[in-house]
């Protein structure tokens, strides 16, 4: 039986697109191998929205020149946001890559087979699924509108039935994925929301939980707010990506909105859902960045006291606003000290918020097994792990909290019902 194998590096949407793929090749008879060397078919799922995973996916196509050379027989194939308008360029640069093909797009090679969306044969209890591609933002540090066009929302039809299915096969949870999902419909003749649709999933029987990502602070409506407060199956946890603490700098970013604006969002669903978990996503080091404009940032984390913040420093994105109209001028070093601080603020933060978890019961759907223990998480998006000797792979179960750390908790089964996290 040919084999294949799927790297994939990026955000959720990535990985959505590379389980499509990977059930699309074993619908097709091949079966997923540990390593390209023993692969008949090598797709890489390309991510370029920081340098480091740029470097990444460049690193990993070059090494794949030695395979391709002891094994001509084999398919590469690259796709995700490397891939640009300029595909002859990139089969120059990469002559041993068999194909370029962008992302969302099918396989070239498969475009028949693949016209259709495939499930998984034997999906996950947590699947992430796409319901639109593109981004209509620019926000100026951002590749995603030039590599994945403008904004296509997939009905509400459509996904309800794919999801259906795949509760069928076993999934418990759904992440709805999108550029920005706040956005979703607006393309679609009947213009259903983001509300709508979480509102009609919330109805399929076996599902367990519903979350979505990203959001962005200008698009999130009050409808989409009271979605969340009132349904019972979408979990109280949303990402927020804020990017910086200073308008000024949110102004170069082309975000949309000011600090005032996003703490009054904050306020308004704290209000609405009192027990929501918050994340975001922060920028450090943006060009024309000062000392006191990152402070303002590190002041609004100190503030807000999010559960997860996801930082990188800026990189400069050929293609980008940013790239073409600002002067990359933040010392390295000065972004990694800016960077370090963030992290070690968080900690703090990340320790305290989830110290108030000690003792108490939290519902977990379990997703695997690490090291010897079940892991899983909360309907709040912490991750748990506990010993048990049984079986639990796609169970709900209410596990005490036992050990708690700023990234994890530690715990044990328990009988009781659940009163947190």
């Amino acid at each position: 039986m040919p084999g294949y194998y799927v790297w994939t590096i990026g955000c959720q949407m990535n990985k959505a697109e590379s389980e499509r793929l990977s059930a699309c090749f074993a619908e097709l008879g091949y079966q997923p191998v540990e390593t390209p060397e023993t692969a008949d078919l090598i797709v890489l799922n390309s991510c370029v929205v920081r340098q480091s995973a740029e470097s990444r996916v460049t690193n990993k196509i070059v090494s794949l020149r030695t395979v391709k050379k002891q094994y001509p027989g084999k398919i590469l194939a690259v796709t995700g946001c490397l891939v640009d308008s300029d595909i002859p360029l990139l089969k120059k640069r990469y002559p041993h890559v068999d194909y370029f093909f962008k992302a969302g797009d099918n396989p070239p090679w498969l475009a028949n087979v693949m016209s259709g969306n495939s499930l998984p044969v034997r999906p996950a209890p947590v699947t992430y699924v796409p319901i639109m591609q593109g981004c209509n933002n620019f926000c100026s540090y951002c590749i995603v509108p030039f590599r994945r066009g403008r904004e296509r929302s997939r009905t509400v039809s459509d996904i309800t039935c794919e999801i259906t299915e795949l509760v069928r096969r076993g999934t418990r949870e759904v992440i709805l994925v999108g550029q920005n999902v706040d956005s979703y419909g607006h393309d679609l003749p009947d213009q259903p929301q983001l509300a709508d649709l979480l509102t009609k999933l919330n109805e399929i029987d076996g599902l367990f939980r519903l979350r979505f990502l990203t959001n962005h602070p200008k698009d999130m409506s009050p409808r989409l707010i009271e979605a969340i407060a009132g349904l019972e199956k979408v979990c109280k946890q949303i990402n927020l990506p804020v990017q910086a603490g200073n308008d000024e700098i949110l102004k170069l970013m082309r975000r949309g909105y000011t600090v005032a604006q996003y703490r009054r969002l904050i306020a308004q669903i704290r209000v609405k859902i009192p027990d929501i978990v918050l994340s975001t996503d922060i920028i450090v080091g943006f060009p024309t960045e000062t000392q006191a404009q990152f402070q303002d940032t590190v002041d609004l984390l100190s503030e807000i006291k999010f559960a997860t913040v996801h930082v990188a420093a800026y990189s400069t994105r050929p293609g980008t606003i940013a790239a073409r109209e600002l002067k990359d001028d933040v010392p390295q070093e000065i972004k990694d000290e800016r960077l370090r601080t963030v992290e070690k603020l968080q900690e703090q933060i990340g320790t305290e918020i989830n110290a108030r978890l000690l003792g108490t019961t939290v519902e977990v759907l379990v997703e695997g097994r690490s090291k010897g223990k079940w892991y899983g998480r909360t309907r709040t998006d912490k991750l748990v792990f506990f010993p048990d000797k049984n079986e639990r792979l796609a169970q709900l179960v209410n596990i005490s909290i036992t050990k708690t750390g700023p990234w994890s908790l530690q715990g044990k089964i328990e009988t009781k019902a659940p009163q947190g996290g």
